[in-house]
């Protein structure tokens, strides 16, 4: 495989096909719109794209178009193709915004979500030196049925794709295939598309058709060989859409362990593509890290967690538990089977135990909530302490309402807290109390009726069984 160093000083255009409905996927979602490692294939064909800064992209999109346009980054170009007659009637309809163009066009569909960036830029480099008209990305595999096969001739330059429905016996036993993914000289691919027919098994434009149009007219065709054949997988139903994920999360790990992390069993740690995570940090087995996640250095976060769209400050540990859109601070603390729903934020030093559940609420420096408690839309001060079983009743059935509890506060065990209220600082409630009203500051709120024992009476009852 050649190879070159330096940028591609050209002007670059891309096409992304995304107008396929993907039969094979069976699905009502748009096949470019399935998540591999929590961001469509789609956007990280865009991810990949953006690296070669080009002067406009441009998304062929047709099945469920709106749906697909709502998830394009700012800026981005599409085209709708309303009628899918091949992928070169797909390129063909993008003519108005790039026919007249002097560069270079790179072409690539919407479900290769495994390509890279460092990829493309060097196929287009390859490109640029070897002064071709088009350069196919291609790649060797021992089993290519279902791939459009690379012609080469004698001097070992290419001199058509033949697709699979089209090809001879002996055109099936080659091994070189066509990815999808190709480069062109903007001018010429479009002034070739006018020439191309359906002319073919498929009765169908196909965008490899430019390659013999090429050919015929003396204009240099190229190939640039992929040295990591996953990188060529277009996803065509789930099971591909399953091996894509497969490979994309071992990508992402490698990464993640390259810069520091510690992962236990990385066959079992599932982190998106969009998650950051600093170095010392440990990650046991089976834990699932969503979205656009952020954790910083010396993170401890053990088997069974599951971490979706938060940020985890350092020298924090989760311990079997889940945290959705919430914030822990510096040696903060969670779990084991504690929640954290959105909008909670933990400072620095909190500890919330096992079956503690937090919504949309603030604790401030050094509280604890050691167990089977849950805390709702509250705002709460420094070393407030929670015993087991305290209920913050913030809903009414139609509203919510706050709770503010200011520092030191000791909230009894199975005390239940009705807002809106305010209990002051250093306020106490006794355990087993339904607090109604605001407690002052520095006072004791004692809400339970007084205990009357009943000597003997305990013999009439029906669970009575004797001395």
């Amino acid at each position: 495989m050649f190879e070159l160093k330096g940028e591609v000083s050209m002007n670059k255009y891309a096409i992304i096909l995304a107008a396929g409905k993907g039969t094979r996927m069976k699905s009502k979602l748009p096949k470019v719109l399935h998540e591999v490692a929590g961001k469509t294939m789609l956007g990280h064909v865009l991810a990949s794209v953006s690296s070669l800064e080009t002067e406009k992209n441009i998304v062929i999109v047709g099945h469920e178009a709106d749906r697909v346009i709502a998830t394009l980054p700012k800026g981005t170009n599409f085209v709708k193709q309303s009628e899918q007659l091949g992928t070169g009637h797909a390129v063909k309809i993008a003519a108005d915004l790039l026919a007249d163009k002097e560069g270079t066009t790179l072409v690539i569909a919407g479900d290769t979500p495994l390509i890279k960036g460092e990829t493309l830029k060097a196929l287009l480099q390859y490109h640029e030196s070897h002064k071709a008209t088009a350069t196919i990305l291609t790649a060797i595999t021992p089993e290519p049925t279902g791939y459009g096969r690379i012609v080469r001739g004698k001097d070992h330059t290419v001199e058509k794709i033949v697709e699979q429905k089209d090809a001879s016996e002996l055109e099936k036993a080659i091994t070189e295939i066509n990815t999808g993914t190709f480069v062109f000289d903007n001018k010429s691919l479009f002034k070739a598309l006018n020439e191309i027919t359906t002319d073919n098994a498929q009765g169908e434009y196909y965008l490899t058709d430019v390659i013999e149009i090429f050919k015929k007219a003396n204009k240099t065709v190229d190939a640039y060989i992929l040295k990591d054949f996953d990188e060529s997988l277009g996803v065509n139903d789930r099971v591909a859409l399953a091996q894509a994920e497969k490979i994309m999360r071992q990508r992402i790990n490698t990464q993640h362990m390259i810069n520091g992390v510690t992962l236990i069993d990385p066959e079992s740690t599932y982190i998106d593509s969009d998650v950051t995570i600093g170095a010392e940090t440990v990650i046991e087995g089976n834990v699932v890290i969503k979205g656009k996640t952020v954790i910083f250095n010396n993170v401890h976060i053990t088997n069974g967690s599951r971490i979706i769209d938060s940020e985890i400050h350092s020298d924090s540990e989760i311990r079997n538990s889940t945290i959705e859109n919430s914030r822990m601070s510096v040696g903060s603390n969670v779990g084991p089977y504690a929640h954290l729903r959105p909008g909670t934020v933990l400072s620095e030093e909190v500890h919330v135990g096992n079956f503690v559940e937090i919504k949309g609420s603030t604790l401030g420096k050094g509280t604890k909530a050691g167990h089977l408690t849950y805390i709702g839309n509250a705002t709460v001060g420094e070393k407030v302490n929670f015993g087991a079983g305290t209920i913050t009743a913030n809903y009414d059935g139609r509203n919510k309402f706050n709770t503010e509890i200011d520092d030191f506060a000791f909230i009894g065990s199975n005390s239940t807290i009705i807002a809106p209220i305010h209990i002051g600082k250093n306020g106490l409630t006794a355990a087993g109390s339904v607090i109604t009203e605001d407690v002052p500051d520095e006072s004791i709120a004692i809400a339970r009726g007084r205990q009357v024992n009943k000597i003997g009476r305990a013999k009439k009852m029906p669970h009575y069984r004797g001395k």
